[in-house]
């Protein structure tokens, strides 16, 4: 456990020793503020009810492309510059490289949700707000980001180039929620029952609603366990060669 935490460490800090979380913080923040703000409060006026569903719908997407972008270099770059190999000779293994990683990445995550806490404070001062709905809200997205975060370290473990490792990450994620809820309402009942229960952005809606199912948090949790696993096989490959 040591290792993963120094792992953890080395990563968050070398997010804010540049300007990578910095300048990825701002454009989130602003970007779900103000839509948030700008969109998000129409309800409050004609139905009496504060609401951050716009919040949630906003950073879905954000987070789909700012995860990528905080993921691929994150083995990438070590492939590329070689202190990947450096990492090899300390007594540290494969899995633990990938864990201390995810926990770097998705600590950042949670830390760009946790300043978005103010419009939660905020919008239930303007009006009566589903506080079940909305701590389920930020339940999804963290839920959501665990997945992407694992993608996006198997996608940058595969490549030296953090471009190639961005766009592979964002290939995979499409087929989570984009392909699977497409496929949906063409494919026979059977089938498109599988696919509606693989589609991660329905699962994501339901939670925003204020329903978390069991089975969508399993299947989450499964999704991200693969992914780290994958990471994890792809980051051995290299002692094969």
């Amino acid at each position: 456990m040591h290792a993963v935490w120094t792992i953890c460490k080395r990563e968050i800090n070398a997010f804010f020793d540049s300007l990578t979380a910095y300048v990825l913080l701002v454009i989130f923040l602003g970007i779900s503020g103000t839509f948030t703000w700008l969109f998000g409060q129409g309800d409050l006026f004609f139905v009496g009810q504060a609401s951050l569903n716009t919040f949630f719908q906003v950073a879905f997407w954000t987070l789909f492309f700012f995860i990528p972008a905080v993921t691929m270099g994150m083995v990438a770059e070590e492939r590329r510059s070689g202190t990947l190999e450096l990492l090899a000779t300390k007594p540290i293994n494969d899995l633990q490289i990938v864990v201390g990683k995810w926990l770097a990445a998705w600590g950042l995550v949670a830390i760009a949700l946790g300043f978005t806490l103010s419009y939660y404070a905020t919008v239930a001062q303007l009006g009566p707000i589903d506080h079940g709905a909305t701590i389920s809200g930020y339940i999804g997205l963290l839920l959501v980001s665990a997945v992407y975060v694992s993608l996006g370290l198997f996608a940058s473990s595969l490549t030296s180039n953090q471009i190639v490792a961005f766009l592979l990450t964002l290939f995979f994620a499409v087929f989570l929620h984009l392909l699977f809820g497409e496929m949906t309402s063409v494919l026979p009942e059977p089938l498109a029952n599988v696919t509606s229960f693989l589609d991660l952005q329905g699962h994501f809606q339901t939670m925003s609603r204020g329903v978390i199912d069991a089975a969508a948090v399993l299947y989450v949790g499964t999704l991200t366990v693969l992914g780290g696993l994958a990471a994890t096989v792809s980051l051995k490959s290299r002692s094969w060669h």
